[in-house]
């Protein structure tokens, strides 16, 4: 993924571990809320990712099929680089480390989910994330874009 990712409009593709275009986000420029969708190559929609606006702290939720799977918000207790993640129909998730600098994981129930570092590239404003055999790629993907959009805003 890029860093630089979430300039208004910006798209970018993520790519996978042999180089290949996996996915592409779109950042949707000029709406009232920020969004982004997260595509397939062929350019079907895989995930919405969008800030939700008049709540008492930053939330982003994630859907599928407009349906909601997903809310990301800051968390209320604890250290400043710390996130809740709302499953519908799962366990919540939570991510924490040096979220900023792209350090950081996803766990569910004291198990890795996904590692984000920028220590595995040499290219600038690059990192990676390392998903967890058997786990959702695509909404493991969607919340990393929904942690950055509410970092980069602050």
């Amino acid at each position: 993924m890029r860093e630089k990712l979430l300039s208004i409009g910006d798209d970018y593709w993520i790519e996978n571990g042999q180089g290949e275009r996996a996915y592409r986000v779109n950042g949707k420029a000029l709406r009232v809320r920020q969004t982004f969708v997260l595509e397939d190559p062929s350019g079907n929609e895989v995930a919405r990712i969008q800030e939700r606006k008049l709540s008492i702290r930053d939330k982003v939720a994630i859907e599928r099929h407009g349906d909601r799977v997903a809310t990301v918000r800051k968390a209320l207790v604890g250290l400043r680089d710390r996130f809740a993640i709302d499953v519908e129909n799962g366990a919540e998730m939570k991510a924490h480390g040096r979220i900023g600098d792209h350090e950081y994981e996803i766990e569910r129930d004291g198990d890795t989910v996904a590692t984000i570092s920028k220590k595995w590239f040499r290219v600038r404003e690059s990192y990676g994330v390392d998903v967890a055999a058997g786990e959702d790629a695509a909404l493991v993907l969607a919340i990393t874009v929904a942690i950055d959009s509410l970092t980069t805003r602050d």
